[in-house]
This record gives C-alpha cells, structure tokens and sequence, in this order.
C-alpha cells in the first residue's frame, strides 16, 4: 500500500492568521505562532472546503488596506476644486 491509498483520519481545524490568510492544522496540535482557530474542525476535505468558501480574497489584509487608500485617494483627488473648475469649463 502506498501513501496516497493510505486513509487521513486526521482531524484538522482552520487557522486563520494576522493577515486573513486560511491554512489547516492538526487539531490536537497547538497553533503555530500567529495562527488562530477559524471555527471549523473536521477532516481535511471538510475543512478545506471551508475555507474555499470564507477565503474569497486571496491578497493578504496589508495589500487590501494599502489598495483601499489608494483608490480612496484618487477618488478624493478626482473630486477637487481644480478638476471640478475644468469639468464646468467643458
């Protein structure tokens, strides 16, 4: 029997860490430094699963914020006195 016929009776749990990012852990270890317990145990199908469904947003929290100022920045920008003056001017 080779490893990939062998049955995982593992139970696993969803980690999540500081940046939002999903992973599985053996259940009855602890979590690694910087994880923490998403609310979901079971097996690793189940589990992965999961988190396909809750993880949606593959870029890492940092990048979402830095990308959200950016573009409330240019949309703040967009919406100055000058640009309004050239827009009545057209």
């Amino acid at each position: 029997m080779n490893s990939d016929e062998r049955e995982d009776n593992t139970i696993y749990k969803a980690v999540v860490n500081h940046e939002e990012q999903y992973s599985i852990w053996p259940a009855d270890r602890e979590n690694a430094l910087g994880w923490n317990d998403a609310g979901r145990t079971g097996s690793k199908e189940e589990c992965l699963a999961y988190i396909k469904e809750v993880w949606t947003d593959m870029r890492p929290l940092s990048l979402r914020k830095k990308m959200a100022e950016a573009a409330a920045s240019n949309q703040e920008s967009d919406l100055s006195p000058s640009s309004q003056r050239s827009l009545s001017q057209e």
